[in-house]
């Protein structure tokens, strides 16, 4: 397991633990895709548990049998609800039982897609306050992505939540914050040097000013943002390292339709995301300094 305890280290070096995102991968059967993960060299994998039919069972068994020869393997589960019209009490109610359901499967750490953009600053803080109450009681983290439609959807009206909980631990996806502003944050350098300390794991997705996902990072006209992301990713990793970390975490986070963007009319995907997923990978275990 890679809890926070265990990331210290005195080295000089920084490890860095690739895990492969289920989502865009459904089609597939759980076994089916865990074989891929290992295949392809991931050091885990990051998804959001299904509940029907037999699928948590057949998912834990695949994971205990994957463990036996990779006892390092991380599984970051994703407490990820779908929107309901529902009161504060209600939503953080609905959280609390989805974090302890997804801690009885004994995570690496969980990500966790947190209160909404149109809830009040008190109320999301609520929500943040109970997620550290049930982190505090089981001893597992559980981490905050940043992402359009939570409490963290934007850069600059992030900040009042970190000086608030300067604990904070986030998962950092900094495409939601180019789209929300339209822009690859050039004017909010100091916003983002702040957040950068909060970042324990990386989803590593390239985005521009109108979408969180570029058709292809390795396409030449992406080649700025791409350079501009990777950028933020080694600040991440080198706030890591001069903290004592001694690995830290990054999904290599592209995703299919509508996050891919489609042909008209034939709706072919203009890329191929899980090829996508292994060659970003590739390319930051060769480009990344640790």
């Amino acid at each position: 397991m890679v809890s926070k305890g265990n990331m210290q280290n005195n080295s000089s070096e920084i490890n860095l633990l690739f895990t492969c995102t289920h989502w865009g991968q459904e089609q597939l059967a759980i076994e089916d895709f865990l074989d891929t993960v290992i295949e392809n060299n991931f050091n885990g994998i990051e998804i959001n548990l299904q509940d029907t039919g037999d699928f948590l069972d057949r998912f834990i068994l695949k994971i205990e049998t994957i463990k036996l020869n990779h006892p390092g393997f991380v599984c970051i589960p994703q407490q990820l609800n779908n929107p309901e019209n529902e009161n504060i009490d209600e939503y953080i109610k609905r959280v609390e039982n989805r974090l302890m359901h997804l801690i009885s499967l004994g995570p690496t750490f969980i990500n966790s897609h947190t209160g909404k953009d149109h809830f009040s600053f008190d109320d999301n803080c609520r929500i943040i306050e109970a997620c550290m109450n049930i982190s505090s009681k089981t001893g597992v983290r559980i981490l905050h992505e940043t992402h359009r439609g939570r409490f963290s959807f934007h850069a600059a009206s992030l900040i009042p939540y970190l000086k608030k909980f300067p604990e904070l631990e986030l998962v950092g996806d900094f495409s939601h914050f180019c789209t929300v502003s339209e822009s690859l944050l050039q004017d909010q350098e100091e916003i983002i040097r702040e957040i950068i300390p909060h970042v324990s794991h990386i989803h590593a997705r390239v985005g521009h000013e109108q979408s969180p996902q570029v058709n292809n990072p390795f396409a030449p006209e992406w080649e700025n943002h791409l350079k501009q992301f990777v950028k933020w990713w080694q600040e991440i990793i080198q706030q890591k390292k001069e903290d004592g970390w001694g690995c830290i975490t990054i999904t290599p986070e592209f995703g299919p339709a509508p996050y891919m963007p489609l042909a008209p009319f034939t709706q072919e995907p203009l890329g191929k995301q899980s090829e996508i997923n292994i060659n970003l990978m590739h390319h930051l275990k060769s480009t990344l300094q640790t």
